[in-house]
């Protein structure tokens, strides 16, 4: 009886012993493996949204700037157009004075060539004979 006694004390220790070692395992601070893939779950979606959010955020950027390099080249060619109209006034204003200056020496001249006969005539001095 008593070796009974003492394997049922071995028995019932070593039962303890499981038992204190399950109570421990399950009472400690680390989640077991479900929980840890729904943590791991929840930090994937969470990336995933800020992923989202700064995909956005740059389509929105790339659209400014699209929008302001299309600005940009807009004024580009307005200042070419500019350019091109002041350019084409300047010409038109510089070849009318040139021409414009030519017209009017020959008006005098042919003016003056007219004015000289009649002059002649009516003054002291003899009017010269033209030339053969």
């Amino acid at each position: 009886m008593e070796g009974l006694i003492t394997r049922s004390c071995k028995l019932v220790g070593l039962a303890g012993a499981v038992l204190a070692l399950s109570l421990m395992a399950g009472c400690s601070n680390a989640p077991d493996p479900a929980q840890r893939a729904i943590n791991a779950a929840n930090r994937a979606d969470q990336a995933a949204s800020r992923a989202e959010a700064a995909s956005q955020k740059a389509q929105q950027a790339a659209a400014s700037s699209q929008a302001a390099a299309s600005r940009v080249e807009q004024a580009a060619s307005d200042a070419k157009a500019a350019a091109d109209r002041a350019e084409a006034i300047a010409s038109k204003s510089m070849s009318s004075y040139r021409e414009g200056g030519r017209r009017s020496y020959r008006r005098h001249r042919k003016a003056a060539a007219e004015a000289a006969p009649s002059g002649g005539d009516s003054g002291g001095a003899p009017a010269a004979a033209p030339s053969p």
